[in-house]
Protein backbone atom coordinates (compact mmCIF):
# COMPACT_ATOMS: atom_id res chain seq x y z
CA UNK A 1 0.00 0.00 0.00
CA UNK A 2 3.03 1.94 0.74
CA UNK A 3 4.67 1.48 -2.40
CA UNK A 4 1.10 2.45 -4.56
CA UNK A 5 0.80 5.39 -2.59
CA UNK A 6 4.22 6.51 -2.96
CA UNK A 7 4.00 5.84 -6.91
CA UNK A 8 0.54 7.98 -7.11
CA UNK A 9 2.42 11.01 -5.57
CA UNK A 10 5.78 10.79 -7.79
CA UNK A 11 2.98 10.91 -10.77
CA UNK A 12 1.43 13.89 -9.02
CA UNK A 13 4.36 15.47 -8.42
CA UNK A 14 5.31 15.21 -12.20
CA UNK A 15 2.18 16.22 -13.53
CA UNK A 16 2.58 19.08 -11.37
CA UNK A 17 6.28 19.66 -12.37
CA UNK A 18 5.15 19.63 -15.61
CA UNK A 19 2.03 21.98 -15.63
CA UNK A 20 5.07 24.70 -14.28
CA UNK A 21 7.67 23.86 -16.95
CA UNK A 22 4.97 24.69 -19.28
CA UNK A 23 3.67 28.17 -17.41
CA UNK A 24 7.25 29.17 -18.02
CA UNK A 25 6.76 28.59 -22.15
CA UNK A 26 4.24 30.29 -24.21
CA UNK A 27 4.60 27.53 -26.62
CA UNK A 28 6.38 24.04 -28.13
CA UNK A 29 7.39 24.96 -31.84
CA UNK A 30 8.54 21.36 -33.12
CA UNK A 31 9.42 20.04 -29.92
CA UNK A 32 11.35 23.36 -28.62
CA UNK A 33 10.26 24.76 -25.94
CA UNK A 34 9.60 28.66 -26.11
CA UNK A 35 10.26 30.21 -22.99
CA UNK A 36 7.42 33.35 -21.33
CA UNK A 37 10.61 35.47 -20.92
CA UNK A 38 10.70 35.83 -24.19
CA UNK A 39 7.06 37.38 -24.38
CA UNK A 40 8.25 39.58 -20.95
CA UNK A 41 10.74 41.05 -22.79
CA UNK A 42 8.66 42.59 -25.92
CA UNK A 43 5.89 43.63 -23.56
CA UNK A 44 8.45 45.69 -21.65
CA UNK A 45 9.64 47.29 -24.81
CA UNK A 46 6.15 47.93 -26.04
CA UNK A 47 5.40 49.32 -22.37
CA UNK A 48 7.89 51.83 -22.65
CA UNK A 49 6.89 53.10 -25.76
CA UNK A 50 4.13 54.54 -24.19
CA UNK A 51 1.73 51.85 -25.21
CA UNK A 52 -0.69 49.50 -22.72
CA UNK A 53 0.03 46.06 -22.70
CA UNK A 54 -4.07 45.21 -23.03
CA UNK A 55 -5.07 41.33 -23.38
CA UNK A 56 -5.08 41.85 -26.89
CA UNK A 57 -1.68 43.27 -27.31
CA UNK A 58 -0.37 40.65 -24.95
CA UNK A 59 -2.20 37.58 -27.13
CA UNK A 60 -0.66 39.28 -30.68
CA UNK A 61 2.99 39.36 -28.72
CA UNK A 62 2.44 35.80 -27.94
CA UNK A 63 1.45 35.29 -31.58
CA UNK A 64 4.74 37.30 -32.52
CA UNK A 65 7.31 35.57 -30.88
CA UNK A 66 5.96 32.03 -31.78
CA UNK A 67 6.03 33.36 -35.03
CA UNK A 68 9.36 34.22 -34.84
CA UNK A 69 10.73 30.84 -33.23
CA UNK A 70 9.62 29.12 -36.48
CA UNK A 71 11.31 31.39 -38.71
CA UNK A 72 14.40 31.29 -36.34
CA UNK A 73 13.91 27.29 -36.55
CA UNK A 74 14.07 27.52 -40.37
CA UNK A 75 16.90 30.02 -40.63
CA UNK A 76 18.79 27.52 -38.60
CA UNK A 77 18.29 24.49 -39.99
CA UNK A 78 19.80 26.25 -43.52
CA UNK A 79 22.85 27.39 -41.17
CA UNK A 80 22.53 31.07 -41.70
CA UNK A 81 23.74 31.46 -38.11
CA UNK A 82 26.64 30.25 -39.13
CA UNK A 83 27.39 32.35 -42.01
CA UNK A 84 30.17 35.35 -41.50
CA UNK A 85 27.59 37.80 -42.70
CA UNK A 86 25.60 36.90 -39.70
CA UNK A 87 28.47 37.04 -37.51
CA UNK A 88 29.60 40.70 -38.72
CA UNK A 89 25.57 41.66 -38.05
CA UNK A 90 25.70 40.43 -34.92
CA UNK A 91 28.35 42.34 -33.77
CA UNK A 92 27.41 45.03 -35.05
CA UNK A 93 23.69 44.71 -33.42
CA UNK A 94 25.80 44.15 -30.04
CA UNK A 95 27.29 47.12 -30.25
CA UNK A 96 24.09 49.61 -31.00
CA UNK A 97 22.47 48.08 -28.31
CA UNK A 98 25.34 48.33 -25.58
CA UNK A 99 25.95 52.27 -26.67
CA UNK A 100 22.62 52.89 -26.70
CA UNK A 101 23.14 51.28 -22.95
CA UNK A 102 25.41 53.43 -22.35
CA UNK A 103 23.69 56.64 -23.12
CA UNK A 104 20.63 55.43 -21.16
CA UNK A 105 22.99 54.84 -18.03
CA UNK A 106 24.77 58.21 -18.32
CA UNK A 107 20.98 60.09 -18.57
CA UNK A 108 19.55 58.20 -15.52
CA UNK A 109 22.57 58.54 -13.08
CA UNK A 110 23.18 62.16 -14.68
CA UNK A 111 19.49 63.51 -14.55
CA UNK A 112 18.28 67.30 -15.75
CA UNK A 113 16.79 68.61 -12.18
CA UNK A 114 14.24 71.06 -12.18
CA UNK A 115 16.29 73.66 -10.71
CA UNK A 116 19.01 73.22 -14.25
CA UNK A 117 15.48 73.77 -16.09
CA UNK A 118 14.84 76.91 -14.18
CA UNK A 119 18.10 78.10 -14.66
CA UNK A 120 17.75 77.86 -18.33
CA UNK A 121 14.43 78.97 -18.44
CA UNK A 122 15.19 82.03 -16.45
CA UNK A 123 18.22 82.89 -18.93
CA UNK A 124 15.53 82.61 -21.96
CA UNK A 125 13.56 85.20 -19.76
CA UNK A 126 16.18 87.67 -19.34
CA UNK A 127 17.25 87.33 -23.16
CA UNK A 128 13.85 87.77 -24.19
CA UNK A 129 11.66 90.18 -22.22
CA UNK A 130 11.13 93.73 -23.00
CA UNK A 131 9.14 95.49 -25.82
CA UNK A 132 6.99 93.27 -29.00
CA UNK A 133 6.00 95.43 -31.23
CA UNK A 134 3.35 94.72 -34.12
CA UNK A 135 4.53 96.51 -37.98
CA UNK A 136 3.69 96.55 -40.95
CA UNK A 137 5.90 97.46 -43.85
CA UNK A 138 5.57 97.79 -47.88
CA UNK A 139 8.60 96.39 -49.41
CA UNK A 140 9.92 98.00 -53.07
CA UNK A 141 13.29 97.57 -55.02
CA UNK A 142 13.87 101.74 -55.86
CA UNK A 143 13.00 104.71 -53.43
CA UNK A 144 11.30 106.84 -56.48
CA UNK A 145 8.63 103.25 -55.82
CA UNK A 146 8.80 103.80 -51.61
CA UNK A 147 8.39 107.95 -52.07
CA UNK A 148 5.78 107.55 -54.29
CA UNK A 149 3.64 105.34 -51.83
CA UNK A 150 4.33 107.61 -48.88
CA UNK A 151 2.64 110.25 -50.82
CA UNK A 152 -0.21 108.17 -51.77
CA UNK A 153 -0.20 107.46 -48.13
CA UNK A 154 -1.22 111.09 -47.12
CA UNK A 155 -3.69 111.10 -49.47
CA UNK A 156 -5.84 108.82 -47.85
CA UNK A 157 -4.65 105.16 -49.32
CA UNK A 158 -4.74 102.12 -47.75
CA UNK A 159 -1.68 100.76 -45.99
CA UNK A 160 -2.98 97.54 -46.17
CA UNK A 161 -3.96 97.23 -50.10
CA UNK A 162 -1.33 99.14 -51.17
CA UNK A 163 0.90 96.53 -49.38
CA UNK A 164 -0.94 93.56 -50.98
CA UNK A 165 -0.77 95.38 -54.55
CA UNK A 166 3.21 96.89 -54.36
CA UNK A 167 5.02 95.04 -51.37
CA UNK A 168 7.85 92.47 -53.02
CA UNK A 169 8.06 90.99 -49.54
CA UNK A 170 5.36 87.63 -50.11
CA UNK A 171 4.90 86.71 -46.55
CA UNK A 172 3.51 90.22 -45.52
CA UNK A 173 2.45 91.57 -48.18
CA UNK A 174 -0.44 89.46 -48.90
CA UNK A 175 -1.33 90.12 -45.37
CA UNK A 176 -1.67 93.83 -45.54
CA UNK A 177 1.93 94.00 -45.21
CA UNK A 178 1.32 92.26 -41.11
CA UNK A 179 4.46 91.26 -39.63
CA UNK A 180 2.77 90.72 -36.48
CA UNK A 181 4.35 90.53 -33.01
CA UNK A 182 7.78 90.13 -32.84
CA UNK A 183 10.67 91.57 -30.80
CA UNK A 184 12.81 94.59 -32.45
CA UNK A 185 16.23 92.20 -32.54
CA UNK A 186 13.97 89.87 -34.99
CA UNK A 187 15.15 92.97 -37.61
CA UNK A 188 17.79 94.02 -39.50
CA UNK A 189 19.56 96.48 -37.45
CA UNK A 190 18.05 99.75 -40.29
CA UNK A 191 14.09 98.53 -40.00
CA UNK A 192 14.35 98.17 -36.31
CA UNK A 193 15.89 101.19 -35.40
CA UNK A 194 13.62 103.02 -37.19
CA UNK A 195 10.39 101.03 -36.05
CA UNK A 196 10.99 101.92 -32.44
CA UNK A 197 11.22 105.43 -32.82
CA UNK A 198 7.73 105.46 -33.83
CA UNK A 199 4.73 106.23 -32.02
CA UNK A 200 1.70 103.70 -32.06
CA UNK A 201 0.06 104.49 -35.70
CA UNK A 202 2.61 106.11 -36.94
CA UNK A 203 4.20 105.68 -40.11
CA UNK A 204 8.09 106.41 -41.10
CA UNK A 205 8.28 109.96 -42.87
CA UNK A 206 11.01 108.77 -45.65
CA UNK A 207 11.91 105.40 -47.06
CA UNK A 208 14.23 102.90 -44.76
CA UNK A 209 16.93 101.47 -46.68
CA UNK A 210 17.97 97.98 -45.72
CA UNK A 211 19.79 95.45 -47.59
CA UNK A 212 16.35 93.67 -48.77
CA UNK A 213 15.50 97.01 -50.73
CA UNK A 214 12.97 100.32 -49.37
CA UNK A 215 10.60 99.80 -46.29
CA UNK A 216 7.56 102.09 -45.53
CA UNK A 217 6.96 101.00 -41.72
CA UNK A 218 4.00 101.37 -39.53
CA UNK A 219 3.90 100.63 -35.75
CA UNK A 220 0.13 99.36 -34.88
CA UNK A 221 1.12 98.55 -31.86
CA UNK A 222 3.71 98.15 -28.65
CA UNK A 223 3.44 95.46 -25.59
CA UNK A 224 5.27 94.22 -23.10
CA UNK A 225 6.97 90.56 -24.63
CA UNK A 226 4.77 87.69 -24.19
CA UNK A 227 6.72 84.72 -22.60
CA UNK A 228 5.61 81.16 -21.72
CA UNK A 229 5.22 80.32 -18.62
CA UNK A 230 8.26 77.82 -17.25
CA UNK A 231 5.62 75.15 -16.50
CA UNK A 232 4.64 75.15 -19.89
CA UNK A 233 8.36 75.36 -21.40
CA UNK A 234 9.94 72.75 -18.63
CA UNK A 235 9.20 69.52 -20.76
CA UNK A 236 10.98 70.96 -24.04
CA UNK A 237 13.51 72.94 -21.42
CA UNK A 238 14.37 69.64 -19.83
CA UNK A 239 14.60 67.29 -22.86
CA UNK A 240 17.13 70.17 -24.76
CA UNK A 241 18.97 70.09 -21.69
CA UNK A 242 19.33 65.98 -21.51
CA UNK A 243 20.24 66.28 -25.24
CA UNK A 244 23.12 68.67 -24.47
CA UNK A 245 24.77 66.77 -21.77
CA UNK A 246 24.95 63.65 -23.53
CA UNK A 247 26.47 65.85 -26.44
CA UNK A 248 28.79 66.66 -23.94
CA UNK A 249 29.15 63.20 -22.79
CA UNK A 250 29.90 62.13 -26.04
CA UNK A 251 32.37 64.40 -26.51
CA UNK A 252 34.25 63.88 -23.16
CA UNK A 253 34.87 60.50 -23.94
CA UNK A 254 36.27 61.07 -27.39
CA UNK A 255 38.68 63.55 -25.91
CA UNK A 256 39.88 61.45 -23.48
CA UNK A 257 40.16 58.45 -25.66
CA UNK A 258 44.05 57.39 -26.87
CA UNK A 259 43.12 56.91 -30.61
CA UNK A 260 46.48 55.88 -32.70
Amino acid sequence: MNSLHSHIAALVLAAVMATAASAQNVAIVNGKAVPMSRVDALSQQVAKSGRPVTPEIQQQIKDEVITREIFLQEAQKLGLDATEDYRIQMDLARQTILIRELFANYQKTNPVTDADAKAEYDKFVAANSGKEYRARHILVEKPEQATAILAQLKKGGKFDEIAKKSSKDPGSGANGGDLDWAPAGNYVAEFSEAMVKLKKGETTQTPVKSQFGYHIIRLDDVRDAQLPKFEDVKPQITQQLQQQKLATFQQDLRGKAKVE
